[in-house]
């Protein structure tokens, strides 16, 4: 079934249509450019989630303290201070970087083999004037056996708060409510809470939190929260 329908904002600030249909080969490297350029967006967010961690505001502390001492000099410790602060930002980068190139070599470099080539999986984008604009994919989950996961939603900043996301969520719910699934499951991060927000009023609860477990992850206390909805329950 190739679910292809027109999604229009109820609101008179927008008049365009928006066009949802399955993902084609020709779609694939804007695919990844979307997928990229959203995840790239939340290393600032990141960065300050990384601030705001007692042990960091620690080990900052306790730096300036120990180069002032040393040195009785203010220079010295707010240029330490400064590298550390660079080099934390180095490391969010990294965390993000390390993330974007395991998902392209994991599915989005093989859309068709990994989300097209079940009938318990897919992958669509959302077009607006015949340009992919918004990306979103599920399959049975890995975590949750009997579940199907949201994957890869992503709308270019151009085009947010059009109800493209929101309209990208109910085709996967629509998409597992036809096959039979009871409930479809996410993972998004702490950070990202638009998305917290938008899952939310979908009718998605928050089943758990849980760290990352990367070392750099870690270090970083950077949260993952796993949402469900309940599909035999009425979720949207």
């Amino acid at each position: 079934m190739d679910l292809r329908y027109t999604v229009r904002r109820q609101t008179s600030a927008m008049a365009a249509g928006i066009t949802i249909r399955r993902y084609q080969d020709d779609d694939k490297e804007t695919v990844k450019e979307i997928f990229t350029m959203g995840m790239s967006e939340h290393v600032p967010s990141s960065f300050m989630h990384l601030l705001k961690q007692p042990l960091t505001q620690m080990i900052l502390m306790v730096t300036f303290c120990a180069l002032l001492a040393s040195s009785k000099s203010v220079l010295l410790p707010v240029v330490g201070v400064t590298l550390l602060l660079a080099g934390a930002k180095q490391l969010v980068g990294y965390l993000f970087n390390s993330y974007i190139d395991t998902s392209l070599r994991k599915d989005l470099d093989h859309i068709q083999e990994t989300y097209l080539e079940n009938k318990d999986s897919c992958f669509w984008v959302a077009e607006s004037d015949d340009r992919v604009v918004a990306t979103v994919a599920c399959l049975p989950a890995e975590r949750e056996p009997g579940c199907m996961e949201l994957k890869r939603l992503s709308v270019r900043r151009t085009h947010r708060g059009m109800g493209i996301a929101k309209a990208l969520c109910r085709t996967v719910a629509d998409f597992s409510r036809e096959r039979g699934f009871p409930a479809v499951v996410l993972y998004t991060s702490v950070v990202q809470t638009d998305a917290q927000r938008l899952y939310e009023n979908l009718g998605y609860t928050r089943v758990r939190e849980f760290v990352i477990p990367e070392p750099i992850a870690k270090i970083a206390n950077f949260t993952l929260i796993e949402y469900r909805l309940d599909l035999l329950q009425g979720g949207k």
